[in-house]
């Protein structure tokens, strides 16, 4: 059995691992934000060009990404790219950028803020 002041504790611990893995996240993002396509002035993350980022307690960051098309230009240097600059933060201790096009990217995966930004609203 397991008494309460243990129970308390690991309560804390799971909330404070939760919160340290959001606030990693939080800098992925923000690291991600400095990321651009040289062809359209918005970052990929507005861009809507990252599907997801998975962050582990132990600082591993899994990106899953896409390009706005199968054949850009950048499709060798953005996912390194991305890679480099997640590696900078400190905290991070791996990271992993899977490149798909499944769901191909569509203008509709675009931030209200990017669509602003390039005059479609």
């Amino acid at each position: 059995m397991t008494s309460p002041d243990k129970t308390s504790n690991n309560n804390k611990d799971q909330q404070q691992s939760k919160q340290n893995i959001q606030e990693l996240k939080q800098k992925v993002i923000e690291a991600l934000k400095t990321c651009y396509d040289p062809e359209i002035p918005v970052d990929i993350y507005e861009l809507g060009l990252i599907y997801d980022i998975k962050v582990t307690e132990e600082g591993d960051v899994h990106i899953v990404m896409t390009l706005t098309t199968a054949f850009c230009p950048v499709a060798d240097s953005l996912p390194r790219q991305v890679e480099e600059k997640v590696s900078a933060i400190e905290g991070v201790r791996s990271v992993t950028v899977e490149v798909t096009f499944d769901p191909p990217w569509t203008p509709d995966r675009m931030s209200e803020k990017a669509k602003m930004e390039l005059g479609l609203l």
